[in-house]
């Protein structure tokens, strides 16, 4: 007997939605809200607020957010109800509006709405160890989009001043991992500037903040018992500095620990999360990367006459380090007309295959599943299955599903997975499947790149072993 929790539409629904589905692919009209957030957060105490630094930033992209805000515009009749507002706080409070920010967007040149929680922050109350944050979404007519979480965000009392071991690492700052650098003169927090890209230039900004990836140089420089090749980051370290939003990368830096405004250019250890340091120019003569107002700059520091082992910075060229972590939630309405919340939406992790030929089965393993989605093959409905939050299994669709031009093929064929919810609500993934002929599906035959007008015989075969074999399984992201 079927799993009852498995679901398929009817025939007829069936080939609506695929009709639906083949425009969208044509045309793909998505909505993303994407959070940008601090891995780690520092505790306030009493009746001083230590707001997270950098703020959480959300963004919204795609051509998706102002088909729908025309869709409300036209129903409404009205221009103030289409505009996007939302609500961030943290996973622990309650429904009520007045525990958390409200965020309202600003459309940037790019077309991209941006916003950021500038005073949000977790007291000495809250016992826990790691906490998410939560954004709602509406349109001011009043209308949910959804609710959205942030990763687990980590909570520290302050800054580690002992040096980082194995025993610890999740303070400890890896290579390829994403960076925040801001900087606070006089430790004042009006004065805080965020090295940020705009225009293709590196400047310090008082609004926004970039993900930087931070990634080894140079792998070989290894000394200690803590090397380099363990993939931590530590001062001496040679590194790069790429935007993860625009690519652009700053020149090879040697990272340096800050103590008391001195660069010091004889420590050897692993960098931890709020710690000061600065960046030195590789094979310059103490040149560090500086800001001056909205400016960055190089910054030649001054020799310590005393102690050859430290060089004098000014404030500007002394930077705090952070971890931080990316969410992306992609989704289109353009297929129907949704009036339920988007959320929640679900997120791939990962793909699983089992069995082959006629029995051949995907496990789609992530977070926030449910049982009203069903997995897509490109245009191609698949039978799903909903086994829990973090797992759907779905039967493999046969290559013949996507048309009879299929037997004329000598190539694989890439398909994108998709989700789709029952309201034809569609959750687009970064995830493909791919159809791998066999090569040797005609024993002891060559398969020609042209075939004559009278292989009928020929391609029924090669159909027949291809049909047994089916197909190998390719998985990207």
């Amino acid at each position: 007997a079927r799993d009852p929790l498995s679901c398929r539409s009817n025939p007829y629904q069936a080939n609506l939605l695929r009709d639906s589905v083949r425009r969208y692919l044509q045309l793909p009209a998505e909505q993303t809200v994407l959070i940008l957030h601090a891995k780690v957060a520092q505790k306030s105490y009493g009746n001083e607020k230590r707001f997270f630094c950098p703020p959480p930033c959300v963004y919204l992209s795609g051509p998706g957010w102002k088909l729908k805000q025309e869709q409300i515009k036209a129903r409404d009749l009205g221009e103030a109800g289409f505009r996007v507002c939302g609500y961030m706080g943290l996973d622990s409070m309650g429904s009520s509006l007045m525990e958390t920010q409200k965020l309202s967007f600003e459309e940037q040149p790019d077309e991209k709405g941006f916003s950021c929680a500038k005073a949000l922050y977790i007291s000495d109350t809250d016992k826990r160890k790691h906490f998410r944050l939560v954004l709602k979404l509406f349109f001011s007519n009043g209308q949910e989009i959804g609710t959205f979480h942030s990763k687990l965000i980590k909570v520290i009392s302050k800054p580690s001043q002992k040096k980082q071991s194995l025993k610890n690492t999740d303070l400890c700052i890896s290579s390829g991992s994403k960076v925040s650098l801001f900087n606070r003169l006089r430790s004042q927090t009006v004065s805080t500037r965020y090295l940020s890209v705009e225009g293709g230039a590196f400047i310090a900004s008082a609004r926004q903040w970039a993900a930087f990836t931070l990634q080894l140089a140079d792998e070989r420089c290894t000394r200690s018992e803590f090397p380099l090749r363990e993939g931590y980051i530590r001062y001496g370290s040679v590194v790069q500095l790429v935007c993860t939003a625009t690519g652009v990368t700053l020149p090879p830096l040697i990272i340096r620990k800050v103590m008391k405004q001195y660069a010091m250019l004889d420590v050897d250890e692993p960098i931890s999360q709020l710690h000061k340091c600065a960046f030195q120019f590789q094979g310059s003569d103490r040149m560090y990367l500086c800001l001056s107002t909205e400016k960055v700059i190089q910054f030649q520091a001054s020799p310590c006459p005393k102690e050859a082992n430290r060089e004098l910075l000014n404030d500007g060229s002394c930077w705090t380090i952070i971890s931080t972590e990316t969410v992306e939630y992609t989704f289109s309405e353009s297929l129907a007309c949704v009036r339920e919340p988007v959320s929640p939406v679900p997120l791939i992790a990962a793909l699983q295959l089992t069995g082959g030929g006629d029995v051949a089965m995907l496990e789609v393993q992530g977070e926030y599943f449910h049982a009203h989605l069903k997995v897509w093959f490109g245009d191609v409905e698949a039978e799903t299955m909903y086994r829990s939050p973090k797992s759907l299994v779905c039967v493999v669709p046969d290559v013949s599903a996507f048309g009879s031009d299929w037997r004329w093929l000598r190539y694989p064929i890439t398909v994108p997975l998709l989700l789709i919810r029952d309201d034809g609500l569609i959750y687009s993934s970064s995830f493909t499947f791919t159809y791998t002929p066999e090569q040797s599906c005609v024993p002891g035959q060559q398969v020609l790149s042209d075939v004559p007008q009278d292989s009928d015989k020929l391609l029924d075969s090669i159909h027949q072993e291809f049909t047994r074999t089916n197909f190998h399984l390719f998985m990207q992201t």
